[in-house]
This record gives C-alpha cells, structure tokens and sequence, in this order.
C-alpha cells in the first residue's frame, strides 16, 4: 500500500483580493513568517515518511513559480505537478488521472492553503482511510447551529441543529484509490458539482470516516489569515 497526495493549487483567491491583497499573489503563493503557504503545506506532507509522492495541481502559467520554489526550498523528487482546471473538482480529477495507483492505494486531497496541518494528523487520516476506505479531518462544532430558511429580508430560524452531529469538513479528505476514481467518474458522467471529496464519495454510497481536527489547521482565506498563522507558529515555538 502506498499513499499518495494531492494539492489543488489553482486557485486565484478571490476573498483575498477583495480584502485588499494583491492579485498578483494568489493565496498560496504568499508568505507565512517568510515562507511561501504552499511550501509549508508541502513540507508538512514530507514530514510523513508514508507518504510517497506528492501532487501539485497549479494553472499553466504558474507552473514555471512553483518549480522554482520546489527548487528553492529543496523539496525533493517526491513532489510532482500536473496542470490543475477551473474549479477544485477539476484539478483533482486532472491529478488522479496522472497518478499511477493501485486501487487500495491510499490518497489524500489537501488544501494547499491550510498550511498548519500537521503530521499526527496526517497519520491518524492515513490510518482512518486504511481502516474505514475513506475519511476527512473534521471539527466539532462550538457555536450552537441553526437551520434557516431564506427571505428577502434575510433569514428565519427553522430548526436549531444538535452540535454533536455536526462537524465541520477540514482537509486533509482521503479515500483508497479505487474508491476515490469510481466516486469522480460518477460525478463527472452526471455533471455533479461537489463541495469537497467527501461529498463526491458521499453521493457513491461510501462511508466517511471522521478524525479529529485543530482549529490551527484552518484555510488561508481572508485578510488576517495570514497573521493569525503567524501566530499560531510563534506559539509553537514558545
């Protein structure tokens, strides 16, 4: 059994830019205390001696920046790039195809700009996907949720949604090879759009298991992000 990584990093950061950030540097490509975010999320791969390669899915014309920045930091000959598409669900189709797996091969989809994920974490998904065939990282829900439906002027409250069944979807998300192929060939055949892997491989009928998250593995998204990474690093290093 081996496992394998995919990093979908075609995206053009769109929150980010409205908040002001420079739309010249998506996301990932901008730096957490000097460090590129797809770098750190990369090496947080490499730090798992299970993990055997390592999938970047990036837009054509970056390919050339992110080559140089594997080479810069010296990320080795376990990371690979393909071509990634115009949403999520594209590229990671367009980096299963290019993967040589068996079907009980495991891969995780990761997001290339939750670069805090760390290494226990990563095993503990390995392990869930190993055991159950597929799983995410998830994080219990804090604030007390409410179904609502939506009016002109708003919303209205319908139902008040109890914490302990619902958590909310972090990555990494995997699943065994085979699994994860059937549930993208499906979605593609009827032209379904999912949120993330899970819901793909939920619409299959597979089972997801859920391993615990941190609220430190959050996605880089917004103004600020950036500096509340920066902080979650200097108190790792306190």
């Amino acid at each position: 059994m081996r496992v394998f990584v995919i990093l979908p990093a075609a995206g053009i950061g769109t929150r980010m830019a409205a908040g002001g950030a420079s739309s010249a540097a998506p996301k990932q490509f901008l730096e957490i205390c000097g460090v590129p975010v797809l770098v750190r999320s990369v090496r947080a791969f490499l730090a798992v001696p299970r993990v055997d390669a390592v999938c970047l899915a990036v837009r054509a014309h970056e390919r050339e920046r992110v080559q140089a920045q594997m080479e810069e930091y010296k990320l080795g000959p376990r990371v690979h790039m393909v071509e990634g598409g115009d949403n999520r669900q594209h590229s990671v189709a367009n980096a299963l195809a290019a993967l040589e797996c068996d079907a009980d091969d495991v891969v995780l989809v990761h997001d290339a700009v939750r670069p805090l994920i760390d290494p226990a974490t990563i095993e503990r998904t390995i392990d869930a996907v190993v055991k159950h065939g597929a799983a995410i990282v998830g994080l219990p829900a804090v604030d007390t949720i409410k179904q609502v439906e939506r009016t002109a002027d708003g919303a209205i409250v319908t139902a008040t949604i109890p914490r302990e069944r619902i958590v909310q979807a972090q990555t990494p998300q995997g699943a065994r090879f085979g699994l994860l192929r059937a549930a993208f060939a499906e979605a593609e055949v009827d032209g379904f759009s999912g949120t993330d892997e899970a819901s793909l491989l939920e619409r299959a009928g597979v089972e997801v298991a859920v391993v615990q998250g941190a609220a430190r593995n959050f996605k880089i998204t917004q103004p600020g992000d950036i500096e509340l990474a920066e902080f979650y690093l200097g108190l790792a290093k306190a």
